[in-house]
């Protein structure tokens, strides 16, 4: 993709995923997350030129002296995007491919952390760790991350998201607001979400695709693995063979709601033809 092309991509997912940012989750990220904003301090006898809504009545009342509640601001908290490149995310049979909603999704999250003065990070992840950019605040800083998430080409093709979170770990000390957003389509991450997540303030995004629910029968079909690159003949038409894939499908589904779950991080699930925005508002208003 050449820069002018490239430019103009990013401008548009900019157009788009700021204004969504702007008018609907810049409040709901405000308010859904811990750590927000001012935060009480103590309480201290009224003094001359003080906010008269700041008084704490109950204790007013208990002293026989007016007493107003202090208030300090917090620092900023630290976002971090956590995002699946590796093979299965270039997947799609609608009008989108599941890798270009992730990167509206990881925009949109951008924006709202920028308007609310907090730093953003990136992590590109495979089976490896493809690009990781410390947290930093600001537009240009966000641009670059959206120019990243549209062009970067992986190494490997697999997915392995423990290795992600164990760099998460190793270079995330403070606590932070973390994004995964991921087909989830692999296992073996629960040791590793559950210490990420007594740190870390971890919510797990699926995208996924309608057709990747279940295998249709076509016959005998060559299918390429995203995943290794190879191209094998599949017998769609052996009841057995869908069946197996299904269930596949189906378990990592039910591991990543179940081991996000009991972890304590949040979980949601958008498909690519729906509407992330109601799917993220959703989850924003219940938390």
């Amino acid at each position: 993709m050449d820069t002018k092309e490239l430019l103009k991509k990013v401008r548009k997912i900019e157009i788009k995923t700021r204004r969504l940012s702007d008018h609907i989750f810049s409040g709901e990220y405000h308010t859904s997350f811990k750590g927000r904003g001012m935060t009480f301090s103590e309480v201290r006898q009224y003094q001359f030129g003080d906010d008269i809504r700041a008084i704490d009545w109950n204790v007013t009342a208990r002293y026989n002296e007016a007493h107003v509640k202090v208030f300090e601001e917090e620092r900023e908290l630290t976002m971090m995007l956590m995002v699946d490149i590796s093979g299965s995310e270039s997947f799609g049979s609608k009008n989108q491919f599941k890798r270009e909603i992730v990167t509206e999704i990881a925009a949109t999250m951008s924006f709202s952390a920028t308007q609310n003065n907090d730093k953003i990070g990136l992590i590109l992840f495979s089976d490896q760790i493809e690009l990781y950019i410390p947290p930093k605040k600001g537009r240009s800083h966000v641009l670059r991350i959206i120019r990243e998430l549209i062009e970067f080409e992986p190494k490997s093709y697999k997915t392995d998201i423990a290795q992600a979170l164990k760099f998460l770990s190793g270079t995330q000390k403070k606590k932070a607001i973390v994004f995964v957003i991921s087909d989830f389509m692999s296992g073996d991450y629960e040791h590793t979400l559950k210490i990420a997540s007594k740190k870390h303030d971890i919510t797990g995004i699926r995208v996924y695709d309608i057709r990747e629910q279940k295998m249709p029968n076509l016959g005998m079909v060559p299918m390429l693995d995203a995943e290794t690159g190879e191209t094998r003949l599949i017998n769609t038409g052996s009841k057995s063979v869908r069946m197996n894939y299904e269930k596949f499908y189906h378990d990592n589904v039910q591991y990543f709601k179940e081991t996000f779950s009991k972890s304590g991080a949040g979980v949601v699930n958008t498909r690519v033809d729906e509407s992330y925005v109601t799917k993220l508002l959703g989850y924003f208003k219940s938390r």
